[in-house]
């Protein structure tokens, strides 16, 4: 291996290491604050559609009613996936027994999510839609319309994440191995 390789694998080992000890608390904030903005985006939209009674189309969340390319950006709801996924993964070494199983949920449930957004950027990039659809369109959008579809995921990806981060503040047995100071002392 030559002597750069070396040195940036040691390098990406070293923060990796770092967001799961001495930085995980705080990068679990960061994370948790990303998952809610994301959260309050799809429930203002949800509000503007069944509350406000707003057409689809006009119904954007915070962001899309200002820019309203957003809200048909693939390349936007794909990097925010991907972002997710990159969160579950660089932070997974931090948590232990029963929180680990629960983040492990979610990062199983998120690497599908990613998936079905990967495959609506790729339909967005080719223009051949699933199914003959006239826009890019997921596998489970087949049967469930876009917005609760969207809902549904965030929730089964938010839930188990939450039950993880409570588990893994939690001074018990299961943490005794957490080599982070997220669990709050008794």
């Amino acid at each position: 291996m030559a002597a750069g390789t070396h040195s940036a694998s040691r390098q990406a080992t070293g923060l990796i290491d770092a967001l799961n000890t001495r930085h995980h608390k705080n990068a679990l904030r960061v994370f948790a604050v990303i998952v809610v903005a994301h959260w309050a985006e799809h429930l203002a939209q949800a509000a503007q559609i069944y509350i406000l009674g707003w057409p689809l189309p006009e119904a954007r969340g915070v962001l899309g009613v200002p820019f309203p390319w957003l809200i048909k950006s693939e390349w936007m709801h794909y990097g925010y996936a991907l972002l997710m996924l990159a969160g579950f993964l660089l932070l997974r070494r931090g948590f232990t027994g029963r929180s680990r199983t629960w983040w492990n949920v979610t990062l199983g449930v998120q690497v599908w999510h990613h998936f079905e957004h990967l495959l609506l950027l790729l339909q967005a990039l080719t223009g051949a839609f699933l199914a003959g659809k006239a826009v890019p369109t997921s596998i489970v959008q087949l049967i469930a319309p876009r917005v609760e579809l969207h809902l549904f995921y965030n929730a089964i990806v938010t839930i188990p994440m939450i039950i993880a981060m409570v588990l893994h503040t939690r001074a018990h047995a299961d943490n005794a191995s957490a080599r982070c100071d997220c669990a709050l002392t008794a």
